[in-house]
């Protein structure tokens, strides 16, 4: 089947980014404007639930230093009071863009439905970070809205766009590991996390470890080699925020494959402020091949760089370096550029939305949403960058775990008879 050039142009994007915090700040709006000076994004717009965090990202030296002269619309604007809360805001800056640009949900998970609703209501592209949804059955309404429209949502897996997992997929699905029989993968996130905004909505109600950076993972094993998750067990360590909310500080589970294979995932919000790594993460898989065995390893914390300082700006006098994740660095052009699978990530769905918004052009009315669902098609059978459509086995397993560590760990089973569902085991 022929595929639309990913070269094809199309008027540069404008961007609504709705959500102003960590990710935003580190990984979000670099790329985002790394493509705008690339005359790939237009305007740039960012909501947020009050003026503090786009202040912060205005003042951010970082960011300053890297893009010179390159601002955004703050919404609500930079002089507006940082105790008042402006929880309905995104809607109107949403409803402010024409048709068929581009909308990133940076928001706290659970919140990410309703926001990627309000963008497909207003017909725009979607970029949310992960994971796309709660549940199954509000990934199918989006994928549903989505194609109805002739819309691209994307979830920003970035782990698909490091080079270890494109080469691991490839290798795979050639054959070349046999088939994964059991393996364990780990992301241990800084504990400075818990006196970051997580205090307020990382809750028991709303989230928890495996769910929030597992999933990484669970969509990694899938990814690589194409198997769906059958049965989830997942079981939650308290803790208390310093505001004094719960939530789930540290989490253990294991998924069941179709094949048969277990992978364990540990997760917490609990790496030494001042440990060497930043986080701590890794897979390994073990297969099996005919009279032999196979491993696949990713050392995804240790990237063989190291860095000791005579100061204290990276949080520590000592760090292991990724250079394959995000980093922005000296380039041709002014201030510095973003590089790592970060970055490709994002560039890659915006890329997409270009596509989509390119195949369209120059035809009458009555062809135009043929022509779009024809793209998001063969997107979505591509499957490298993950949509409702074709990564939807993520929502079950969310699902799956979250009804597990409500209850102890109890296995979840996942059934993909008929509808897709969970059930207690």
């Amino acid at each position: 089947m022929s595929r639309p050039a990913i070269g094809t142009s199309s008027p540069p994007l404008d961007v609504v980014i709705v959500g102003g915090g960590m990710i935003t700040h580190d990984q979000i709006l670099p790329s985002i404007y790394h493509l705008q000076r690339l005359g790939r994004i237009g305007s740039i717009k960012i909501s947020a639930l009050n003026s503090a965090p786009l202040r912060a990202l205005t003042e951010s030296q970082r960011i300053r230093d890297a893009f010179p002269g390159q601002s955004f619309l703050p919404f609500p604007p930079l002089e507006a009071p940082p105790e008042k809360m402006h929880p309905e805001m995104y809607r109107q800056v949403i409803a402010s863009l024409d048709p068929h640009n581009l909308v990133v949900v940076a928001v706290p998970d659970h919140l990410h439905d309703t926001v990627i609703r309000a963008a497909l209501e207003s017909d725009q592209h979607v970029l949310a970070v992960k994971p796309l949804v709660p549940t199954y059955a509000q990934a199918e309404t989006i994928n549903h809205m989505a194609q109805q429209r002739g819309l691209l949502v994307a979830v920003e897996y970035h782990k698909r766009f490091d080079r270890r997992a494109l080469d691991a997929r490839l290798q795979y699905r050639e054959g070349r590991f046999g088939q994964f029989r059991c393996g364990e993968a780990r992301m241990i996130e800084p504990y400075y996390y818990r006196h970051s905004n997580f205090q307020n909505w990382f809750t028991k109600e709303n989230s928890d470890p495996f769910t929030y950076v597992g999933c990484h993972y669970v969509d990694l094993v899938y990814f690589i080699t194409g198997l769906r998750p059958v049965e989830v067990s997942v079981r939650g360590v308290e803790g208390t925020f310093p505001n004094g909310n719960v939530g789930y500080m540290w989490s253990a589970g294991t998924v069941v494959w179709e094949n048969g294979a277990l992978l364990t995932i540990l997760d917490g919000l609990g790496y030494p402020d001042l440990g060497a790594g930043t986080n701590d993460q890794g897979l390994t898989l073990y297969c099996e091949g005919d009279d032999c065995g196979a491993v696949l390893e990713h050392d995804d914390q240790y990237r063989g760089v190291s860095h000791g300082y005579v100061d204290m700006q990276a949080g520590a006098a000592f760090r292991y370096v990724s250079p394959d994740y995000f980093r922005l660095v000296p380039w041709e052009g002014e201030g510095l550029k973003p590089v790592g699978y970060g970055y490709d990530s994002i560039e890659a769905i915006v890329a997409a939305a270009a596509r989509v918004n390119a195949a369209a052009q120059g035809l009458g009315d009555a062809d135009t949403l043929a022509a779009r669902q024809k793209v998001l098609s063969d997107i979505d059978q591509r499957g490298l960058l993950a949509t409702p459509a074709n990564s939807w086995i993520n929502e079950l397993v969310t699902e799956a775990a979250r009804m597990s560590i409500g209850r102890a760990g109890h296995p979840v089973v996942i059934d993909y008879t008929g509808t897709p569902s969970v059930r207690l085991r």
